[in-house]
């Protein structure tokens, strides 16, 4: 049994982040921050084209009937009615367990404007980020994010029990929770780890299921488009 965790293509946050959306000060409240990041944010035509590069990848890591879910965000979902446009009737299914981690009132502020806002918050955020938790409704890493992370593992091992190939697209916060949850790894390390080379966009984590346990088999990153 297989389980693919996907992060979505490019979108127009990820190459236009210190351009466009992060600016100083910022010109929208958090509510409507996060509205844009949710619904509005959109692939870029690289990231369109890692979609495709997807559409040729996957056949070769499906051999049983996928199971496909989503995020909430339209950029995962972009990703997946780009990458998989055969689904039957049905999938992908979207589910909040694959949300990118709310920032909250935060949501696209800059370190500047975060810090001086919420100066209490500062010193996590630096050295501890996967403890931090965003204010305004926002979570952490390592409590809201992780908490969904493990009911999505929880309802994929469900799911494989018959055959078939259980596929996520997500988001990086997301994939490294997911990660942590998989591989019985402490988020520092895979936190430390990302800070050397961050999961590209379009990258395929793969795992195996072998009984109650689940390995990390492979990982497939698209190549410069």
């Amino acid at each position: 049994m297989t389980l693919l965790i996907i992060r979505h293509a490019e979108s127009v946050e990820n190459a236009d982040k210190y351009l466009g959306f992060y600016q100083d000060p910022r010109p929208y409240n958090g509510a409507a921050a996060h509205h844009i990041s949710r619904s509005l944010v959109g692939l870029t035509p690289r990231g369109f084209r890692q979609a495709q590069w997807l559409a040729e990848t996957l056949p070769d890591l499906v051999h049983h009937e996928p199971r496909v879910y989503t995020s909430t965000y339209r950029r995962a979902i972009d990703t997946a009615a780009i990458a998989l446009p055969k689904l039957p009737d049905g999938w992908p299914q979207q589910t909040p367990l694959l949300d990118e981690q709310h920032y909250g009132d935060a949501t696209y502020m800059t370190k500047r404007e975060l810090y001086d806002t919420y100066p209490d918050l500062a010193e996590d955020r630096r050295q501890r980020k996967h403890i931090w938790t965003a204010p305004g409704g926002g979570e952490s890493l390592a409590t809201g994010v992780t908490r969904r992370a493990a009911d999505f593992t929880a309802l994929a091992r469900t799911t494989l029990r018959t055959p078939c190939v259980v596929i996520a697209f997500t988001h990086h916060t997301a994939a490294v929770a997911l990660r942590a949850l998989l591989e019985d790894l402490p988020l520092p390390e895979i936190l430390a780890e990302e800070r050397k080379g961050k999961l590209p966009n379009a990258a395929i984590l793969q795992y195996a299921l072998h009984g109650d346990r689940i390995t990390r088999t492979a990982t497939t990153t698209p190549p410069p488009l």
